[in-house]
């Protein structure tokens, strides 16, 4: 039988466009209920055309319906997709533009730092709303969520609504392995990997191809090649000793080393504030999709690999398949705080996803950053457990690159005007 599945914050089209050609490509799923979910009338239109598009040039037949209830839209499904960013491109350049005031510099600032922070505050209304709903109207149905902050969003999940199912699904690990064979001419079937710690920091722990460790081909590479050296990440894995699992770009405002220094930046070629061009030009590809919709002109299937429509199939048809998820470490690694959001290794069957167990598998070095990671993550989390602000500027405080170049007054300044600038798009005890 043909799930159910909705789309929450489906007006996020370039990215439903890319879940969608996967799972009607798929015949098992081709006649799924698509379910489309959107609080902007005119993003979820556009949803709606591109979901009619994409099963027209798929040859597949879906029901697909439009909602703007989100109890009606969940009722009785059996996948929520969830992609909403609350606030958008407006929000976005807060996160960048007030820190920037104060003197900090960000990246991406969606996952750590003080836009991770404040992304979080801003999400978790929804993500709390997504939940009770679910545990009303669909209490069996599995939430795959795409948002950032994925470990905060999980953590949160997990603490505040435990019976619901949920996986945190990012592709950071499947890419790194994929770009990093291509760096080194080798393909991607036959190569065996996992990785673990937490989303956007986690480490390749095994790399291996045709049953060859892979890490000594990388080493020679590095050693040859001066500009390979000059990215964060091979800064990082020549001195921690495995492959993190997140571009250059986001690790290094995870960290207290980089965004400090106008040397680390020039020498380490960091794009400081990149985040900002990227969501710009994510409001400009909704525009000329819309426009291509309303002419009617084929779609481009896109060139990726996303997880969620292989874990609908595999839960669908009981075909078993290993990805990586975020999920609460209950267990899973013992190095890092527990209940907080971890990413590991994951079988996806018939019976749902398991989640493995890595005992003590992570560096040292490498779990002392994921501790530190986790640390601004667990504060953020029993913030909004507890409606507690202090707890959120305590976060702020003991956050890696904030703390490495921000004195305490102006995190507290930084603080004030962060909560400021958003307004009513935080909560009410957020705002203070």
């Amino acid at each position: 039988m043909s799930p159910v599945i909705c789309f929450v914050g489906a007006g996020s089209v370039v990215f439903t466009r890319e879940l969608l050609f996967d799972i009607l490509g798929m015949p098992e799923l081709a006649g799924s209920s698509l379910r489309l979910y959107d609080i902007d009338a005119e993003r979820l239109d556009t949803a709606e055309l591109m979901a009619k598009a994409v099963a027209s040039q798929m040859g597949a037949a879906p029901r697909i319906s439009t909602h703007t209830d989100l109890a009606s839209a969940l009722d009785g499904v059996d996948f929520v997709i969830n992609a909403v960013a609350v606030g958008g491109h407006k929000a976005t350049s807060t996160d960048f533009d007030v820190p920037a005031r104060f003197g900090l510099r960000q990246t991406i600032g969606d996952t750590l730092g003080v836009g991770g922070i404040f992304r979080a505050l801003r999400t978790y209304p929804v993500l709390d709303q997504i939940a009770s709903t679910m545990a009303r109207v669909c209490p069996g149905a599995w939430l795959l969520n795409y948002t950032n902050p994925m470990s905060m969003n999980l953590s949160f999940l997990a603490a505040k609504h435990p019976s619901v199912n949920a996986l945190g699904l990012c592709h950071s690990v499947y890419w790194t392995v994929n770009d990093m064979n291509d760096l080194l001419g080798l393909p991607l079937e036959g190569t065996d990997y996992e990785a673990a710690g937490v989303n956007h920091q986690a480490w390749l722990l095994k790399w291996e191809h045709q049953g060859t460790d892979v890490y000594p081909l990388l080493d020679a590479r590095i050693a040859e090649d001066a500009e390979l050296r000059r990215r964060v990440r091979v800064d990082m894995y020549r001195r921690i000793g495995r492959y993190p699992t997140e571009t250059s770009e986001h690790s290094s405002e995870y960290l207290p080393w980089y965004l400090k220094s106008d040397e680390e930046i020039e020498r380490l070629r960091i794009p400081v504030g990149d985040y900002l061009e990227i969501s710009a030009g994510n409001l400009a590809e909704y525009q000329r999709t819309r426009e291509e919709l309303l002419a009617g002109a084929a779609l481009v299937p896109p060139d990726a690999t996303e997880y969620a429509p292989q874990v609908i199939h595999s839960m669908t048809t009981g075909t078993p398949r290993h990805i990586h998820a975020t999920v609460a470490n209950n267990g899973l690694l013992p190095q890092l705080q527990a209940g907080l959001g971890v990413e590991v290794p994951t079988l996806i069957d018939g019976t749902g996803a398991h989640p493995k167990a890595m005992g003590a598998a992570l560096p040292h070095v490498g779990a002392a950053l994921n501790r530190s990671f986790l640390n601004v993550v667990g504060l953020v989390t029993q913030a909004a457990l507890d409606e507690d602000r202090r707890l959120i500027h305590q976060a702020m405080m003991v956050d890696p690159n904030a703390a490495a170049s921000l004195t305490l007054p102006v995190i507290d300044e930084l603080f004030e005007a962060m909560t400021h600038a958003h307004g009513d798009l935080l909560p009410a005890w957020v705002q203070g």
